[in-house]
């Protein structure tokens, strides 16, 4: 069984259905809403987790009911939370997802505590990556350490993988 390690975040998605999503400036009475695990890094240790990978997961969660939920997930999915810092000086992250009729969505995301990820905690979690056959990562994390996990994977012979998103324009030469 390959060891794959992702780097990306947790969020609380906090999802509100209605009609329509509203337009800036516009109310819209909803139909319903959820509180659930998201975050793109943290859906892929679980996906890659329940399908029988052997998953360490790197990222910062606050000390919260947010971070409660997502290390109760990761037990049941089998994900390693050996990477995972807490800062009981931050939130955890939240995504607030407007969702309408059609299944069209509207998403904004704050990255909580793991907006503070740096390239320290990469090099804490050096041995983990080393162990890695395959790193993945998105773009939901700083730029700039995101950057420096990839090519510190690279470096220890992982096979890198970069989901792009959420999309916007980032600069080849830094990869």
């Amino acid at each position: 069984m390959s060891s794959i390690c992702i780097f990306g975040v947790f969020v609380a998605d906090l999802c509100f259905f209605g009609n329509k999503i509203p337009e800036p400036g516009e109310t819209v009475l909803g139909n319903n809403h959820l509180v659930g695990p998201g975050g793109k890094g943290s859906n892929q240790a679980i996906a890659a987790a329940r399908l029988d990978g052997k998953v360490n997961f790197i990222t910062k969660v606050g000390k919260d009911n947010h971070a409660d939920m997502a290390f109760s997930l990761y037990k049941e999915a089998g994900v390693n939370i050996e990477s995972i810092s807490q800062d009981s000086n931050l939130s955890t992250g939240v995504a607030g997802i407007m969702i309408d009729e059609n299944g069209n969505n509207a998403i904004n995301v704050f990255a909580g505590a793991a907006a503070h990820l740096q390239n320290d905690d990469i090099d804490t979690n050096l041995d983990v990556i080393k162990k890695s056959k395959i790193f993945l990562t998105q773009m939901e994390t700083p730029d700039s350490t995101t950057i420096y996990a990839l090519k510190k994977a690279k470096d220890n012979g992982c096979l890198t993988i970069l989901n792009p998103a959420p999309a916007r324009k980032i600069d080849k030469n830094d990869f």
